[in-house]
């Protein structure tokens, strides 16, 4: 084989492989915004959740060192990140209904590999749950925030690495499940207590159990993030009391979805 020839190849294969992907990123879009109650049950609970436990904390919540910041504008950066959770749960799920219905060994016939299809479902699910996001940061006025001071580089690269960390580990559970009620169950497990841990509910304090144990949690880089993002030049002093750079948190985050994405390509080869 001529060196024009194993070029041309190369192109071929690399062409296969960013159609599979497109092709997969656009089908998850489409499916999901065609179902209108899944993107209404994805932003409502999250929504619902948000209102009235923010309330209900509003009259009992001090932060010292953020006087002047109430329960629902604390809890509002760890609901958006529920939101991109929930979203993620539902649209990674689709890889078992379409195993059920044999999509997914179509595209496993496909000339594009199986490192194609784990990118093209996690990066259709990942904006899909960005998508989501997008549309709860809608509230933000409400709770508080002004868009003058929003830093958006954090905020952005939080919520684009979350949705991708969060897919891919769906994407791996799902891949080895064969119940939709069995993957809801893991999922809730997995990723609800990494959630409750991340000091989207609370703060926790450095020095503690729980704040070594939030500090160890990658989805509390993902609240901070995203918390000093909305805030930006704004941050109150101890809102973060961890003390996470930015750079610091995405770089955890990145590392995060790599891990991720690779355990679901790694999945998607050894099984099916």
């Amino acid at each position: 084989m001529t060196q024009a020839q194993s070029m041309l190849r190369d192109d071929s294969v690399f062409a296969q492989e960013l159609a599979t992907i497109r092709v997969l990123v656009q089908r998850d879009l489409l499916r999901f915004f065609r179902e209108k109650s899944r993107v209404v049950g994805a932003l409502l609970q999250p929504l619902i959740f948000w209102l009235v436990i923010g309330s209900g904390m509003s009259s009992t919540f001090r932060l010292p060192g953020a006087e002047g910041v109430d329960y629902l504008e604390y809890f509002y950066p760890g609901v958006l990140i529920m939101v991109v959770l929930f979203t993620a749960i539902f649209t990674t799920m689709s890889v078992i209904e379409d195993r059920h219905s044999g999509f997914l060994q179509g595209v496993l016939v496909a000339p594009g590999s199986r490192a194609a299809v784990v990118l093209g479902k996690c990066f259709g699910s990942a904006a899909v749950a960005l998508s989501q996001g997008a549309l709860f940061l809608l509230l933000m006025p409400l709770a508080g925030f002004q868009l003058a001071h929003v830093l958006w580089w954090p905020l952005l690269c939080g919520l684009v690495l979350t949705c991708l960390s969060l897919c891919s580990l769906g994407f791996a559970v799902a891949w080895w499940l064969d119940s939709t009620a069995g993957y809801h169950v893991v999922m809730s497990l997995l990723l609800l207590p990494l959630w409750i841990l991340s000091g989207a509910m609370f703060p926790a304090r450095s020095g503690t159990l729980l704040g070594a144990i939030v500090s160890a949690n990658p989805m509390s880089y993902a609240v901070s993030a995203v918390r000093r993002g909305l805030y930006g030049a704004a941050l109150p002093q101890g809102m973060l009391p961890l003390g996470r750079g930015a750079w610091l948190e995405v770089l955890v985050l990145l590392a995060f979805s790599v891990a991720s994405t690779l355990l679901a390509v790694r999945v998607c080869y050894r099984r099916r």
